[in-house]
């Protein structure tokens, strides 16, 4: 399995985003609940804090952490728990979906690489398996 990771600059701009909106939502609960806001306003104020601060916990681990969690994680076989409801199954090979090119290359027909060695089955680059002609 392969994983895509945040930036530390991103992921720094977060957790400082996440102080200043913590900061305003606990200015804008007290401010609502000294003005005599119905209680679903002030828990509301509550809840936009609470998630501000999760929000910060987890950008300032990612800016500041060895093992940064991941955006995406690209796997091979694991298996979408959506695709049950919607009768598909994600683990199907794409790779029949893209034309097989035919004929004798010095490059790669999908990514166009130089391929110096005729005794290469996939490139190098992409991975995508040469068709020998």
């Amino acid at each position: 399995m392969r994983s895509i990771k945040p930036g530390r600059g991103p992921s720094a701009m977060g957790a400082a985003g996440s102080v200043v909106v913590g900061l305003f939502g606990v200015f804008w609960t007290i401010s609502a609940a000294n003005m005599g806001a119905p209680v679903f306003i002030v828990i509301f104020g509550i809840v936009f804090v609470g998630i501000a601060i999760v929000q910060g916990i987890f950008h300032y681990k990612n800016a500041t952490g060895a093992n940064r969690m991941s955006v995406y994680d690209i796997t091979d076989n694991e298996p979408d728990p959506f695709d049950r409801y919607v009768g598909q199954d994600s683990r199907q090979d794409h790779k029949g979906d893209l034309p097989v090119p035919q004929g004798d290359f010095n490059f790669c027909p999908y990514c166009g690489r130089s391929i110096d060695n005729d005794l290469y089955q996939y490139c190098p680059k992409c991975g995508n398996e040469i068709e020998a002609g």
